[in-house]
């Protein structure tokens, strides 16, 4: 099957999904940096991937899941960080943490179909 949107990819659906929920837990969040680090970190989880999508290659693109990939991998850290500091309970980091795994293996998934 050949992608002709960037909105068809799992991945950049699931993303979308994930920066949403972010969003909506932080966002009466009176650390307005890490709140701010954490809403642009989860927003380039998808931006890249449309990003990539349009580009002129799949090497291109894979650089930009890659990316992704890093950006996915930020805000998993930083969801530790806020239950670390109390900003969350452990059972919604458990379920923010699964959700970006999952995200990080459609990634893994589609960087090994474009190569």
């Amino acid at each position: 099957m050949i992608i002709k949107r960037f909105e068809d990819i799992i991945a950049w659906q699931k993303a979308q999904e994930f920066a949403v929920n972010i969003y909506k837990i932080f966002r009466e969040s009176k650390d307005y940096g890490f709140r701010d680090q954490i809403c642009r970190a989860v927003v380039s989880v998808s931006n890249n991937i449309a990003e990539g999508f349009d580009r002129n290659s799949d090497l291109d693109f894979q650089r930009f899941i890659h990316i992704s990939k890093s950006s996915c991998n930020e805000v998993k850290s930083m969801i530790y960080l806020a239950e670390k500091l109390n900003y969350i309970k452990t059972p919604s980091k458990i379920d923010l943490i699964n959700k970006a795994d999952e995200i990080l293996k459609i990634l893994n998934d589609l960087i090994k179909k474009l190569f």
